[in-house]
């Protein structure tokens, strides 16, 4: 433990020019006494470690000096290419391994390009959760990614809608998608898709599985995706749509279907559009739809259309008699006081 904070100090202080006992401190996570007993290590085995004394002092490097122990780890090497994700690194357990990387990184480039780790961490960010919902942590995803990571299978209890089961997976790979996450993993002969926060128990096995050589993550996820955003649409509506309301319908439903409805669909000599769109239920269509207002007739089915005639009468009621007194007050109301004789 002491070695890895000595390197890690060492490393540090090649990163920057000079740094105070109080950000050692914070960054090894040590007291600053402890930081002073590490420094004078260093120096006894050879580290030119420098003491500034005074208010404005710090530790710093003779000049020149450079540690050759900045060959990544495989481990760091792949934590790497996630850097960009913070709160996954995080919750996978990946955080200390990737601080290790980013610090022998910065240690290896010349001094005129030390400010390019932190140019990009102010110039880009991927914020992974969707809108209006807090990031989960699934309490099973560290296990989990240690096991993707070293190829290794797992036994697993799943929580399915009706009951738990138990599982051998050979864990292929994790996706997070909209702040949820995902395992792709193969039972028996099958690749399947599991959502990380349903496993209730996950046990690492000792042994390796081998993996298949033509499993492509990014084709496996994307085709899987394309697949569950069909199945749920399991009803249709059939639309009289104005160019407004073509326009703005991928905007409210699935996108792909929207396309694939109004390419198909039938433009009338007024430049309205008539569409079959596919949906997952009765009631999402209604709360969809419900947006497009007079832009969007809906036909069929008639259960769905007396929904919206319904809610037709009851917003003109709510708002039809303020609009007759605006209008009344338009007709007979007094004129603007913009003229002379005030």
């Amino acid at each position: 433990m002491r070695a890895a904070r000595l390197i890690k100090m060492v490393l540090l202080l090649q990163s920057r020019p000079s740094m105070t006992a109080a950000e050692l401190a914070a960054e090894l996570e040590v007291s600053e006494r402890t930081v002073t007993r590490d420094a004078l290590a260093l120096s006894e085995a050879g580290v030119p470690v420098y003491a500034d004394r005074g208010r404005a002092g710090g530790y710093r490097l003779v000049g020149g000096y450079r540690t050759r122990l900045t060959g990544l780890a495989r481990g760091e090497a792949e934590a790497l290419f996630l850097s960009g994700l913070p709160g996954a690194l995080r919750d996978m357990g990946l955080e200390d391994a990737a601080s290790a990387a980013r610090l022998k990184v910065s240690a290896a480039l010349l001094p005129s390009l030390r400010d390019a780790p932190d140019s990009v961490a102010q110039r880009f960010l991927l914020d992974a959760p969707g809108w209006y919902q807090e990031p989960e942590s699934p309490e099973m995803l560290p296990p989990i990614a240690e096991a993707v990571w070293d190829d290794r299978m797992v036994s697993a209890r799943y929580r399915r809608a009706d009951r738990e089961v138990e599982r051998e997976l050979a864990p292929y790979g994790l996706v997070l998608k909209a702040g949820v996450w995902y395992l792709c993993a193969r039972s028996g002969t099958a690749f399947r898709t599991y959502r990380v926060d349903r496993f209730s128990a996950v046990a690492l096995s000792a042994e390796h599985f081998v993996r298949d050589e033509e499993f492509a993550l990014p084709d496996f996820w994307a085709a899987r995706a394309a697949e569950f955003a069909r199945s749920i649409l399991r009803a249709e509506v059939v639309l009289r749509l104005t160019e407004a309301g073509a326009s703005r319908l991928p905007y409210v439903t699935d996108r792909a279907a929207a396309g694939e409805a109004l390419a198909a669909g039938t433009r009338e000599a007024d430049g309205r559009v008539t569409a079959t769109l596919p949906v997952e239920s009765e009631d999402i269509a209604f709360s969809q739809l419900l947006g497009l207002g007079a832009e969007a007739e809906v036909l069929a089915p008639a259960s769905l259309r007396a929904r919206f005639a319904s809610a037709s009468r009851s917003m003109a009621s709510l708002y039809g008699r303020e609009a007759q007194d605006g209008e009344a007050g338009e007709a007979s109301g007094p004129a603007d006081d913009e003229g002379p004789g005030r």
